[in-house]
């Protein structure tokens, strides 16, 4: 589903209304009824506040009050600023309203006496809002939050930024929020998506072309966005891929080991281990059908191996951030001629010089602190804004079909023509060591096996050689299916375990019942 910005949904109005010959009149009814109905579905008849602001977004409550208070409910508006600060819609119903006999009143506070019992509709402010609330609207809010009533928000809970889910002075911590055509940012991105509750999404008449636009650029990822690699019943593991993950190092062997059992996990057919020869017999004592490969010395050697029989290369878990690290991983990457994951150390050593410099599709998985660094930013400044965070990095940084995954919550998958899109799978208990390398085996894995298996009878097929051209899932495709699954993997193992106790290795663990549950109902809603 896409998801806009304040100012996006305010074009998709403007064009409804002006293109299609919509009424806002028609707009502001079909909202508050929508939310009405809601609310109906929810509770059981009972006395209701609803807080109106002055604009469109007080005149969608005064329907909702209007519907409640016609259906028999005791419900009263209050407005929080004078009926001559209203726009001409708010006034329109308004008027309507009390046509209804919903009893009005002007209001510049709360208290216990009004949301004893109640059930409160917040309509004060809607998606436009771009300055911090002050002065008796934040009391307001303050007094709603802490009376410990239901609160239903209409289209976005007040005082939250639609487009970057920041707090604006003060913000409504809603039970519940009805939001109309799209979802929008500020729904999904924290901390406005720990105020929005649960969201629904509900259709109010605008065009379906409007709600698909090419120029809307972000979307969420869905299960029905999910589709893994198909295997055909005659093929061989070359047909799935050969990765080699470059990682570990004293001490961080275990990153290395889970990157490469996700990997295998998700798919490819072959996965090579590659780490300091020191670390070998560590290594060979952990692994089964993972093999093992000590680092040239050499980077030609280096190179010549993995243009001979590597499909993807993964580095970066567990390398550590030394010379060595540096060396390899900026000397290897402009040179490597295959698709490239790089996590962790890897991108804690890496020159931005060295991303501009590559020839090969890359995959970068950062979390907001491994961003920050390579561009001179802090974690907060990232996360203010992370879908902006996301695509600008990718915009300026990455080559055509390159991608960045910003993990967190939500995780933001960007690539360079703009496209971001938001990921809907994962939980808390997933904030453990060791969940990135999973991620990036996973990931490496989806990508690999975009190798198809060379038709029987070829001379390729002969030969037991991979499939000559890489023809199979793009770089965005496998950090779409990879964050997607890697969540739904975390998912299942925390509705076994619970949130506390899930570790990384729980995750793999649940890979397998995530590729059996795609086709069954998500089992965290």
């Amino acid at each position: 589903m896409k998801v806009v910005t304040a100012s996006e949904m305010k074009e998709i109005d403007r064009k409804t209304v002006e293109g299609y010959g919509i009424p806002v009149a028609v707009l502001m009814e079909r909202a508050g009824m929508a939310v009405a109905r809601r609310v109906k579905e929810e509770f059981k008849p009972q006395k209701t506040i609803v807080l109106v602001g002055p604009g469109s977004n007080g005149g969608d409550g005064l329907v909702v009050a209007r519907e409640l208070k016609n259906a028999g409910w005791n419900v009263k508006a209050l407005l929080l600023q004078p009926e001559d600060r209203l726009n001409p819609g708010c006034r329109a119903e308004l008027l309507i309203a009390r046509k209804f006999g919903l009893p009005v009143e002007f209001r510049t506070k709360i208290d216990e006496k009004d949301t004893h019992g109640a059930l409160l509709v917040d309509a004060i402010f809607g998606t436009g809002i771009g300055r911090p609330v002050k002065g008796h609207i934040a009391d307001v809010i303050d007094t709603a939050n802490g009376s410990g009533a239901p609160v239903i928000s209409v289209d976005i809970p007040s005082g939250v930024s639609s487009d970057t889910g920041e707090v604006m002075g003060a913000a409504i911590k809603a039970t519940f929020t009805v939001t109309f055509g799209l979802p929008k940012r500020g729904h999904l991105l924290y901390p406005g998506a720990g105020c929005t509750g649960k969201l629904y999404v509900e259709d109010i008449g605008f065009p379906s072309a409007l709600l698909r636009a090419e120029t809307l650029k972000c979307q969420t990822i869905e299960k029905q966005d999910i589709s893994v690699p198909e295997r055909p019943p005659y093929s061989h593991k070359g047909a799935y891929g050969h990765v080699l993950i470059i990682a570990g190092s004293p001490g961080k062997t275990g990153a290395a080991l889970m990157a490469a059992r996700a990997c295998l996990r998700s798919g490819a057919g072959l996965v090579t281990i590659g780490a300091p020869p020191a670390l070998m017999g560590v290594m060979q004592s952990q692994v089964v059908e993972e093999m093992t490969m000590p680092l040239p010395k050499s980077l030609p050697a280096l190179l010549k191996f993995i243009k001979e029989r590597i499909d993807v290369l993964a580095i970066g878990p567990g390398i550590g951030t030394g010379r060595d690290a540096q060396r390899l991983v900026n000397g290897l990457l402009p040179e490597c001629p295959v698709p490239v994951v790089i996590d962790a150390d890897g991108i804690n050593v890496l020159k931005k010089e060295t991303l501009r410099r590559m020839k090969a599709p890359l995959v970068i998985t950062p979390h907001p602190g491994e961003l920050g660094r390579l561009i001179g930013k802090s974690p907060s400044e990232i996360e203010k804004d992370r879908i902006g965070a996301a695509g600008g990095f990718a915009a300026e940084y990455l080559k055509a079909k390159s991608v960045l995954v910003l993990k967190g919550v939500p995780t933001v998958i960007a690539d360079p023509s703009g496209r971001t899109f938001l990921n809907t799978t994962g939980n808390p208990g997933m904030a453990k060591a060791g969940s990135g390398d999973v991620l990036t085996g996973m990931i490496a894995a989806f990508l690999a096996q975009g190798l198809r298996a060379p038709a029987a009878g070829t001379a390729c097929h002969e030969k037991g050689l991979r499939a000559p051209a890489y023809k199979g899932p793009t770089p965005l495709d496998a950090a779409i299916t990879g964050v997607f699954m890697h969540g739904l993997s975390g998912d299942i193992a925390a509705c076994r375990l619970g949130l506390h106790t899930l570790v990384a290795t729980d995750i793999i663990e649940d890979i397998t019942e995530a590729f059996i549950s795609l086709n069954k109902p998500c089992p965290i809603t």
